[in-house]
């Protein structure tokens, strides 16, 4: 499908169907949220210019099938009314996903909907070669799949271990998801003396150890998020590379991904996506411009 076009400029959000003279409305939801009354006034618009129906997105988006060409117009100031927004389509960034996170979450390690509204404040709808898609996942869950997207942010947490809080269980052993977790013995003349550690370079940052830990021996050390770039689905698929296994503020979150994005349109090629072009160019090339090392 492609982007409706009104004289020389494309409407963000309103779609060609293959239906000649109808067209997709796709809808806005930051972080797949959307209030009841936004949702009620969705409904109306459906049953007044679409079909009746309304079609879930993959991406947590909302879209109105079948709106006639001469209703677009109707239909966009009605649901503006209710402060629906029109989502992009086309070269453009799109709307941010984001599960959760920590205000229902037990495993959400941090406010993904803060990151989210603010990823959208400054990004979204902007020019790209190619369409550019962000994911915020709250843990390593990874329910909003952060390794699939062109740019993913997922919670991360380095644990530590307190010795002295630590009733060597020794669940943490079986509960490590990725078996990052060692115990050593050592001691002599029935002195016995233990010790707990882990791999940094194996550990995936998930907060499994410190929060089923019965002693809390396992407690936060550090906090902050993975930072996934290149992550695509569709005819190439491609797992994002981690481009910074811990990054510790927000803002260097929004900084990484300005740069990401200024790299994308500097080196990318029309409608190639993100990872494709890190592909093409190499990593190495990419981290330079991003982090300014190799």
């Amino acid at each position: 499908m492609a982007e409706l076009e009104t004289g020389l400029v494309a409407v963000s959000g309103v779609i060609r169907q293959k239906q000649p003279e109808y067209h997709v409305l796709r809808l806005k939801a930051v972080a797949g949220d959307l209030s009841a009354s936004q949702l009620a006034c969705i409904a109306v618009v459906a049953e007044q210019y679409g079909s009746g129906f309304v079609h879930l997105s993959t991406r947590q988006g909302v879209e109105i099938h079948n709106v006639h060409r001469d209703h677009i117009d109707d239909a966009r100031v009605a649901l503006q009314a209710a402060g629906v927004e029109m989502g992009a389509s086309g070269t453009r960034v799109r709307v941010i996903v984001a599960c959760p996170g920590e205000a229902t979450c037990k495993w959400g390690a941090f406010d993904t909907r803060k990151i989210a509204i603010e990823l959208d404040k400054r990004f979204f709808n902007q020019e790209a070669p190619s369409k550019f898609k962000m994911a915020v996942t709250g843990c390593a869950n990874n329910c909003t799949k952060a390794n699939e997207n062109d740019i993913g942010i997922k919670g991360a947490i380095e644990p530590e271990w307190v010795s002295s809080s630590c009733c060597d269980c020794g669940l943490c052993l079986k509960f490590c998801p990725a078996k990052a977790i060692e115990r050593k013995e050592s001691g002599s003349n029935g002195t016995r003396v233990y010790d707990y550690s882990i791999d940094r370079e194996g550990c995936i940052n998930c907060n499994i150890c410190t929060q089923l830990c019965p002693g809390e021996a396992w407690v936060i050390g550090r906090q902050g998020y993975t930072f996934f770039i290149g992550g695509t689905m569709g005819k190439i698929p491609r797992f994002a590379t981690v481009l910074k296994k811990l990054v510790e503020s927000e803002e260097e979150l929004y900084d990484l991904t300005r740069k990401a994005l200024t790299c994308f349109r500097n080196n990318g090629r029309k409608k190639e996506r993100f990872g494709h072009m890190i592909d093409r160019i190499g990593i190495e090339k990419v981290r330079e411009e991003i982090l300014g090392t190799s």
